[in-house]
């Protein structure tokens, strides 16, 4: 296996346990979804071969910033679908954010909006460059929505920043999406 395909690997393996199924380790994260890195580096060490180095490359070229290791402490930043308070302060969203997804889920956004499904909140982009990102990876065509974060916000719906960035909300009520046209 080549190095790139290891750490990609051992980087779904980390998302996998982190937000899904720490379980599958024999982990067992605290309240915020924190576990001791050196836990978590047994179980690599032991599933793949892998070195501290090794993991902690992972964590510092993910792409996406998954990740946050503080204090032989580790986290994933969001998308949990185990029971964990990420511990994150309300904050005043930009004016817009951007959601990317599935042409064939415009159907449902239409009627019900966004909804977390089952994990903690929706996730959504600061700028329409990483929602292009996010909905590439969906299958078929996709589709980029307008979030009105501020009149949302002005109107009493809460948002919330994880570490890398990606903001995030309990549910985007119908009224305050449209389609990205491409204009501001």
């Amino acid at each position: 296996m080549t190095q790139a395909k290891l750490e990609t690997e051992v980087s779904k393996y980390m998302s996998y346990v982190l937000r899904h199924a720490p379980e599958a380790a024999g982990l067992t994260l605290d309240a915020e979804g924190w576990v001791s890195f050196d836990e978590l580096e047994k179980a690599l060490m032991s599933k793949y071969g892998v070195s501290r180095a090794d993991i902690i490359a992972v964590i510092e070229n993910n792409p996406k910033k998954r990740f946050t290791l503080a204090h032989n402490r580790i986290r994933a930043n969001q998308g949990h679908s185990v029971d964990v308070d990420l511990a994150l302060n309300p904050s005043e969203p930009p004016a817009t954010l951007f959601h990317g997804t599935s042409l064939v889920n415009w159907q449902s956004i239409e009627r019900e909006g966004l909804q977390k499904i089952q994990r903690h909140h929706v996730h959504l982009s600061a700028d329409v460059e990483t929602a292009k990102i996010v909905a590439t990876r969906r299958k078929g065509e996709y589709l980029i929505l307008r979030v009105d974060a501020a009149r949302m916000f002005s109107e009493g719906h809460s948002f919330f920043v994880s570490d890398n960035g990606v903001w995030l909300a309990e549910s985007v009520p119908v009224q305050y999406l449209s389609p990205d046209t491409g204009t501001p």
